[in-house]
């Protein structure tokens, strides 16, 4: 097979390529035997029919479309490969030569967007400035209330329900004459927010006894999205009552004896929990630094697809103005997708088993999915390929935050090394780079993965020669 390549502009290529009839002979043969076992023809059994007679009844031209449809990919495949082009989404292939004998080649051309070549920076070079790190009493005392919160006690009030109020409540919603779903004695807290909408209204100044009606869109069920009249009646009004703050608190709610001694460690807390955040900073002001000041070619059929599947789905494709928003974002994150891709080659980043198995349980976790189920997901939908080479990004961006100099509002170094450390589950994490999702990565994601394209279908006219949260829940899809 011979393969030349084209470069059309710095994003995208044109390949020509020739196939010899002896390398297509082995896919014209099976679909001899493909159609053969399709057809009857009297006095052959099926799948005996030999060649010629195929050719008489369905024409030459079908076997060289169904040997052609069957082999394209893989021709296309290896002309990638021989070209050494890094090819993203779907290319447009044109057939220019069906071979009629054993004498003619194969002949078809293949114009597809690539992935541009990126020159980066030293990145001993790149300098970014973070937050101070500032501790205030009012950080203490918002950690320490939270604390409280933890063991405070639901107490029974006789009064009107408000905001922060636990109520123990009736639903019930109507469409019409029809009775959609009842629930009793449902705890939720006013102001949550996580049942119907206008609930939070509808309870607040309602005491035990009382009802009131509102109308909201049903969140499942049959009825999903459907208006409804509900009904809410509170049975019971209770605050949250916080204990105070003391030494007997201390030792409630942690291993230390006095209260002073919590303080102290929550102030603590609080300092790594900033630093924290001031490795996160300085990782998204790094990729920001990339983003602005590297040129990077932009592949132009890519994001209008991109586009147009994202205000397709929103129902907005005639929207101007919003269709100028989303051009914006897309060109963003994939700009910073391909920087990330070059880093990992320049890096030379590899994903360890233990790395993609950290990475896997954690994107199991938001899903709340079953970690092996959400691996049998992944691998049904042939997502782990796309799946390592976020693990790679994200490690790779990590290579530059080590590298990079930070610094403080105040000038001071500051050094990520330092966040590497482990913490208790209830402390604030380390700064692995794999615990931050994706949207946060790369601030707007694209519609989807911008993948490696490795298989096509020849187009067919082409190829041939012519808390009690549960019940919450629950109450929410009534």
């Amino acid at each position: 097979m011979k393969t030349a390549a084209e470069t059309l502009s710095p994003t995208r290529v044109k390949l020509t390529v020739e196939v010899p009839y002896d390398e297509l002979k082995p896919s014209i043969d099976a679909a001899y035997v493909a159609i053969g076992s399709q057809i009857s023809v009297p006095g052959f059994r099926k799948g005996k029919v030999p060649a010629r007679i195929i050719d008489q009844r369905v024409g030459r031209g079908a076997v060289l479309q169904e040997a052609i449809n069957e082999a394209l990919p893989n021709f296309y495949g290896q002309a990638v490969e021989e070209a050494e082009v890094r090819p993203i989404g779907q290319p447009e292939v044109e057939i220019t030569a069906v071979p009629m004998d054993d004498s003619e080649p194969l002949a078809f051309t293949a114009e597809v967007d690539v992935r541009p070549e990126i020159t980066l920076p030293d990145l001993d070079t790149i300098a970014v400035t973070v937050d101070d790190v500032v501790v205030t009493d009012e950080d203490i005392t918002e950690r320490l209330d939270q604390l409280r919160t933890r063991f405070g006690t639901l107490v029974p009030v006789e009064r009107a329900a408000g905001v922060g109020d636990f109520v123990s409540i009736d639903l019930a919603a109507t469409i019409g004459e029809e009775s959609i779903d009842e629930v009793a004695g449902i705890s939720y807290e006013v102001g949550s927010g996580n049942m119907l909408i206008g609930l939070d209204e509808a309870l607040t100044g309602l005491s035990a006894g009382e009802s009131a009606t509102f109308t909201a869109p049903l969140a499942g069920g049959d009825h999903a999205g459907e208006d409804a009249e509900c009904t809410v009646t509170v049975q019971s009004v209770k605050e949250r009552e916080l204990p105070e703050l003391n030494n007997d608190f201390a030792q409630l709610a942690s291993e230390f004896d006095t209260l002073d001694e919590l303080k102290a460690e929550v102030n603590a807390t609080t300092e790594r929990a900033k630093k924290f955040e001031q490795g996160l900073q300085a990782r998204d002001k790094i990729l920001e630094h990339l983003i602005d000041t590297l040129d990077v070619p932009m592949p132009e059929s890519v994001i209008e697809h991109e586009v147009n599947h994202h205000l397709q789905e929103e129902g907005r494709l005639e929207d101007a103005e919003h269709r100028a928003e989303v051009d914006e974002s897309t060109r963003r994150a994939l700009k910073a997708q391909f920087i990330l891709d070059a880093l990992v080659e320049q890096e030379d980043v590899d994903v360890s088993q233990e790395e993609f198995v950290e990475y896997l349980l954690m994107q199991a976790q938001q899903y709340r999915m079953d970690p092996s189920e959400f691996a049998q997901a992944i691998d049904a939908n042939n997502q782990v390929p796309s799946m390592v080479s976020e693990v790679a990004r994200r490690k790779a961006l990590a290579a530059v935050l080590d590298r990079a100099r930070i610094t403080d509002a105040s000038g001071n170094v500051v050094d990520i090394s330092e966040l590497g450390v482990e913490e208790d589950a209830e402390d604030e994490p380390s700064l692995p780079i794999l615990e931050v999702d994706a949207d946060d990565l790369l601030d707007d994601t694209i519609e989807g993965e911008v993948v490696e394209a490795d298989a096509v279908e020849a187009p067919a006219d082409e190829a041939a020669p012519a808390d009690e949260a549960a019940p919450a829940d629950e109450a929410a899809k009534a």
